[in-house]
């Protein structure tokens, strides 16, 4: 029989069932599915099914439908418990992650790739929500800190395993997709059983929340995932078609990566405490801005591998600092409406993400430096709109703008 507890009493239960070691597991079971795909998609895509830009583009694009469609979590919501929710999308994504192998063709990939994504886009909408109304506004920013560099540290064994056993053992693509995927559905499905339900304070909006003293959130949501979808689709991609990386390659500069994000991680928590939001996306969108121009004359004055690899490992630094905008909507917000602006966010993240990597897949066919110029310019974009983010963000004071709308005409 399902139990439900209220925040205030889970401190009363053991550590392991309490909301935030939930918290904990399920950050470290996401990646064993998602960054196994993620390490071996680039070449599985080229190696068995001939991908060329506009193949990777076209798969990405598939794969960003289920983020555009996360308000639908909205109308979930209202049959099915958000925590619940979470854990069967988490389950959904192992599943489908493990079967990926067994469709080595265009329209195969598209199917298995959908469904995945659809399992990973639905947790992390419930995810982010759950965040918010279980952390205080005080712990929040080191907790997620912390949360971030437990799916580091995950992803670190995920990489290191693939890297080290690879070509001593004749690993293939399959054995690794459902070894990994099944894992994480494992997980889920456990922690369906071993957790109560947790009851947050403040009952959430069952219905789609657009609200105007939101807007510069909107907004931001909007330009980080078309961003976003730049880096995660081409960075990788061009390391094995301009560097010609191999599996176990590619996945050591992940591996890299991974060992700085997990150290770094919990720093960057501390920072956006420390230093606040406003100056925390600042210095974000500034750095990708350099980023993704340095990228551009990778291509144009052919810089060399190195400063690629170095890129990348800063470029994961950066994204990061994301967390600060995940708590200034934890600031601005009303209780009741993180779970639908969750939803809602997401979607907005990944208006950008259903066109852009197809339209970009074929803009870099002809020039892959200018996807990359693109992506300098949105990053300004972006760093012009945080220009508007408050010190101290607050209901009432959304934006910069928010006081000199409100203040009496001398």
């Amino acid at each position: 029989m399902t139990r439900f507890v209220t925040l205030a009493e889970s401190e009363t239960l053991p550590f392991w069932r309490r909301p935030v070691t939930l918290l904990f597991v399920m950050a470290a079971a996401m990646p064993i599915a998602f960054y196994a795909w993620y390490a071996l998609l680039n070449n599985f895509v080229i190696e068995a099914a001939g991908f060329d830009g506009a193949d990777i583009g076209l798969l990405h694009t598939v794969r960003e439908i289920p983020g555009f469609l996360a308000v639908g979590v909205i109308a979930i919501i209202v049959f099915v418990r958000e925590q619940v929710l979470g854990l069967v999308s988490l389950a959904l994504l192992g599943v489908a992650t493990a079967f990926t192998a067994w469709f080595p063709s265009l329209g195969g990939l598209l199917i298995l790739t959908f469904l995945s994504s659809l399992g990973f886009h639905y947790y992390e909408t419930v995810n982010q929500s759950l965040q918010l109304q279980w952390l205080s506004k005080a712990r929040a920013p080191h907790v997620m800190g912390w949360l971030m560099g437990t799916g580091s540290a995950m992803t670190l064994v995920v990489f290191v395993l693939i890297v080290l056993m690879w070509e001593p053992l004749g690993l293939t693509y399959n054995a690794v997709f459902m070894t990994a995927g099944l894992t994480t559905a494992a997980i889920a499905l456990f922690c369906l059983v071993a957790w109560p339900q947790f009851e947050a304070p403040h009952p959430q909006v069952k219905e789609m929340v657009l609200r105007r003293r939101y807007w510069l959130y909107y907004a931001l949501q909007f330009m980080s995932g078309a961003r976003r979808q730049i880096f995660m689709v081409f960075a990788g991609f061009m390391m094995v078609e301009k560097f010609g990386f191999e599996v176990h390659e590619l996945t050591g500069l992940y591996l890299v990566n991974l060992i700085v994000n997990m150290v770094a991680a919990p720093f960057l928590g501390r920072a956006v405490a420390r230093f606040g939001e406003r100056r925390a996306l600042i210095f974000e969108y500034a750095g990708l801005a350099l980023v993704f121009a340095a990228y551009g004359g990778i291509y144009w004055f052919d810089w060399g591998v190195m400063l690629a690899a170095i890129l990348y490992v800063i470029d994961h630094i950066l994204f990061g600092l994301a967390l600060a905008l995940k708590t200034y909507f934890q600031k601005i917000a009303d209780p009741g409406d993180i779970a639908p602006t969750a939803a809602v966010a997401f979607t907005i993240n990944h208006i950008a993400a259903v066109f852009l990597p197809v339209v970009l897949g074929l803009l870099w066919v002809v020039s892959p430096a200018a996807v990359f110029a693109l992506a300098a310019g949105m990053a300004l974009g972006s760093l012009s709109l945080s220009l508007l983010v408050p010190r101290h963000p607050e209901p009432g004071n959304e934006t910069r703008l928010s006081r000199l709308a409100a203040a009496p005409a001398a």
